[in-house]
């Protein structure tokens, strides 16, 4: 869910030198695209306009149009934002792909919102539910109940929070090196 700690894994992959894609820039790159503000309202329609017409899907469509475009595809690329179930099915067409939920309680998780203060971040408590029902109903509780691990964020410093995801990430790592071939994980 929004603010449970994705980013912050995808960040700390990053330190580590994984190529990161964050699925919300998808968005935002269409929202520009069609001159809108880049608000949670507007961001929130555009998504589930995009859902409505083109599937479920579509966002791990246009990640995989950027995953197959990258240079360097050796090594792992993380996907920051994974929505639904479907979306990781489209990415496990690739060879090796693991799915990582991080789960933070709803006060947690608006504390968080409200710490990164971006242009599309909800403006009150009201509206954060709101995002939240909109992603419910788009099927991140189902990419949630079936992830590969989970990670609960919601009493963790942030070095704790670190070292649980870079145990998981070590433990995907070997798996990864003994299937040799691309891997792809995602939050």
């Amino acid at each position: 869910m929004p603010g449970a700690g994705k980013s912050t894994v995808a960040n700390l992959l990053k330190e580590k030198n994984f190529q990161v894609i964050i699925m919300g820039d998808i968005i935002r790159e269409k929202a520009l695209e069609e001159k809108m503000e880049l608000n949670d309202e507007n961001l929130g329609m555009l998504m589930k306009n995009l859902r409505y017409e083109h599937g479920n899907g579509i966002i791990a469509k246009l990640i995989l149009q950027k995953i197959k475009k990258l240079d360097d595809f050796n090594k792992f690329v993380v996907i920051d934002g994974i929505r639904s179930y479907e979306e990781f099915k489209i990415l496990k067409d690739l060879d090796f792909v693991k799915l990582l939920a991080i789960h933070a309680s709803s006060n947690t998780r608006y504390n968080h919102i409200k710490l990164r203060d971006r242009s599309d971040s909800p403006s009150n408590y009201e509206k954060f539910l709101q995002r939240d029902k909109r992603e419910i109903d788009i099927g991140i509780c189902e990419a949630i109940a079936l992830a590969d691990e989970v990670i609960s964020n919601n009493s963790l410093t942030i070095a704790e929070f670190r070292n649980n995801v870079e145990k998981i990430i070590a433990k995907w790592v070997t798996e990864f090196r003994d299937f040799e071939e691309k891997g792809i994980i995602t939050v």
